[in-house]
C-alpha cells in the first residue's frame, strides 16, 4: 500500500480525529498515484497515523481508519455492524411505522464518503442504495454487499443492492450489485405511518430525503396545535416541495389547505402520487404548482399560516458561499413578508458550507429588511440516523429554524 507523509505540525488534525487530509498538508504526492488508491498516511518518523482513500482534490485523503488496518477481511463487517447497532438502538430496525432510514452516513459512521440508505416496503422486501463519493470504495462493494446480507437476511427479504455512485463519479454506471428493479411498483415505504413512493433509480440523491423525517413530524404537530387554537384553519405552503413530504404530513395532520410548489414537473407529479397514496388524506385540499418559487411568492395572497422553505443546496462549494447567503436572505425575506400574522415558517439550509451562524444571520438580515417582528421558536437539524462526528463539524449540514412572525 502506498504511503503518504504528512508535513510536520500538520498531523494535529489527525490527532484530533478529523477524517479529511488536505493536499497542502502532505509532502510530495507521486504523480502515478491513481485516484481512488488506498493509502497509509505516516508522520515524518514513518509512524502510520491513518488509512484512507486518495483523490487528487483539495481533500486529498478521506480517512477510513485511524492507524493501520490489521484485518481487511473483517473491516467492513465490523464498521457496518456498528452502524447497524446504532440504528437498532434508536429504534429504526424492524420498525413497522418507519421503514426507511440511513444506515451509513459517511464520516458520521467512520466511513468517509460512503452513503447507504435502506428502503423496506409493506411486504418486508428491502433494497439498499449505495453512493460512493470516492472511486476507491468501488473495489470494496463486494465486501459491503456481503456485510449487508449478513446483518439483514435473517429478518427481511433482500430485494436488491443498487449502486448509485454513477451520479457522482465519472466513468461509473448506476447498477444493481444484487437483484433488479422491483417487480412490484411503486415501491412504497412507511415514514411515521405516512406512505411514500420511492424511485431510487431516477429520483434525486438515493430516492428520498430521509434527513427531514423528524422535521416533517414536527410540522405535523404544529399543524395539529394550530388547528386547535386558531379557529380550525391552517393553510400550509410548501416551497421546493419535491416529493411533497411536508405536504403529506400537513394534510395528515388536518391542514385545511396545502399548496406544493416546485419548478420540476417530475417532482410535482411524484408529490401528487404521494398525496394519493395516503388514503386518510382529503386530496381535494391539496393543490400543486409547477413554478419558480421566487416568482410564485410575488403573486400569492397573504393567506398562509405555515410556510415551509426547504430549497436545494444553494452552495456546494466555498466559492458559492456569498451568493448562497444572499439567496437565503431573499427567499426567507419573501416568506416572512407573506406569512400571516402569528404564523410560522419552517426554513432550512442543506448547504454544508453554510454554517448555522451564517444561516441564522441571513434569516436575521431578511427579517430586518422586511421589518416584521420575528422570533426563533426552535432550531432544527438532521435526525439520529445522520450522526455527526464530533471531530467533523462539516457533517452538521442540515440547519433549520422555526420562526414565528408576530
Amino acid at each position: 500500500m502506498q504511503q503518504l507523509t504528512i508535513k510536520k505540525n500538520k498531523e494535529v488534525s489527525l490527532q484530533r480525529q478529523h477524517p479529511w487530509i488536505f493536499s497542502g498538508a502532505l509532502y510530495t504526492i507521486p504523480t502515478d498515484l491513481p485516484s481512488g488508491a488506498m493509502v497509509e498516511v505516516v508522520d515524518y518518523n514513518g509512524n502510520i497515523l491513518a488509512t484512507g482513500i486518495y483523490q487528487p482534490n483539495s481533500i486529498a485523503v478521506r480517512i477510513l481508519h485511524f492507524g493501520k488496518v490489521t484485518n481487511w477481511d473483517t473491516f467492513w463487517l465490523d464498521k457496518i455492524e456498528k452502524a447497524y447497532l446504532l440504528r437498532r438502538n434508536i429504534g429504526l430496525i424492524n420498525n413497522t411505522s418507519t421503514t426507511a432510514y440511513r444506515l451509513i452516513h459517511g464520516e458520521g459512521d467512520g466511513l468517509s464518503s460512503l452513503i447507504i440508505d435502506v428502503y423496506t416496503n409493506v411486504d418486508n422486501i428491502t433494497y439498499f442504495v449505495i453512493q460512493c463519493h470516492t472511486s476507491g470504495l468501488q473495489a470494496f462493494l463486494p465486501k459491503i454487499q456481503e456485510a449487508l446480507h449478513q446483518l439483514y437476511h435473517s429478518h427481511t427479504t433482500i430485494g436488491g443492492v443498487f449502486d448509485k455512485s454513477g451520479d457522482i463519479l465519472e466513468g461509473i454506471e448506476n447498477r444493481y450489485l444484487v437483484g433488479e428493479t422491483p417487480a412490484k411498483l411503486p415501491f412504497i415505504i412507511n415514514e411515521n405511518n405516512h406512505l411514500f413512493s420511492i424511485d431510487w433509480e431516477k429520483g434525486q440523491k438515493t430516492g428520498f430525503f430521509l434527513d427531514q423525517r423528524n422535521n416533517r413530524q414536527r410540522l405535523h404537530e404544529y399543524v395539529q396545535n394550530y388547528l386547535g387554537t386558531n379557529n380550525e384553519v391552517c393553510n400550509v405552503l410548501n416551497l421546493f416541495s419535491y416529493t411533497a413530504g411536508f405536504s403529506v404530513y400537513g394534510l395528515c395532520a388536518g391542514a385545511t389547505k396545502v399548496v406544493s410548489v416546485d419548478a420540476s414537473k417530475t417532482a410535482i407529479s411524484l408529490g401528487n402520487d404521494n398525496v394519493q397514496l395516503n388514503t386518510n388524506i382529503n386530496s381535494e385540499l391539496h393543490t400543486s404548482e409547477v413554478a419558480d418559487v421566487l416568482h410564485y411568492l410575488k403573486t400569492i395572497p397573504n393567506e398562509y399560516d405555515i410556510i415551509i422553505v426547504d430549497p436545494p443546496a444553494f452552495a456546494k462549494h466555498l466559492s458559492a458561499k456569498h451568493k448562497a447567503i444572499q439567496a437565503y436572505k431573499r427567499i426567507n425575506g419573501m416568506a416572512i413578508q407573506q406569512v400571516k400574522k402569528g404564523g410560522f415558517i419552517f426554513t432550512f439550509s442543506c448547504s454544508q458550507v453554510i454554517t448555522s451562524d451564517l444561516f441564522k444571520g441571513a434569516v436575521t438580515a431578511a427579517a430586518i429588511e422586511v421589518g416584521r417582528d420575528v422570533r426563533i421558536i426552535e432550531h432544527l437539524c438532521q435526525p439520529a440516523d445522520h450522526p455527526i462526528n464530533i471531530y467533523h463539524p462539516e457533517g452538521n449540514y442540515l440547519k433549520g429554524l422555526i420562526l414565528q412572525v408576530v
